[in-house]
């Protein structure tokens, strides 16, 4: 389970806060020889976010939109918020089907200039 405050962090620390890198979903799946290791299982641009107070998350989206979102877009909006929604977890919504995902990491390419957000199904 990953908060606003670590995605704030790791951005910070990994990446500098570097505005023009992509947000993405990876997709990790378990090894079928082996349950303790995950493997790629694809990628996909992420489009939008919005927070949801009710819920106390800050869901992450694909949209089916042609606009990707960027860490400017994203980390301007988020470093503003009160300690109190730092707190709300990071999830993301990928389809109808996966519409509420934990986040199990992040990671960056930085010769792709792309942040990811792991999840697992």
């Amino acid at each position: 389970m990953k908060f606003i405050i670590d995605l704030i962090e790791d951005i910070r620390v990994e990446i500098g806060n570097e505005p023009d890198f992509t947000v993405h979903a990876m997709l990790l799946k378990e090894d079928a020889n082996d349950p303790e290791k995950l493997i790629y299982g694809g990628e996909a641009a992420l489009n939008s976010f919005a927070l949801d107070e009710a819920g106390r998350k800050l869901m992450i989206r694909i949209d089916g939109s042609s606009h990707t979102l960027t860490i400017g877009e994203l980390i301007k909006h988020i470093l503003i918020y009160d300690m109190d929604k730092m707190m709300y977890e990071v999830r993301l919504n990928v389809n109808h089907q996966y519409s509420d995902l934990e986040v199990i990491g992040f990671g960056k390419s930085t010769e792709e200039k792309k942040y990811f957000f792991f999840i697992k199904l």
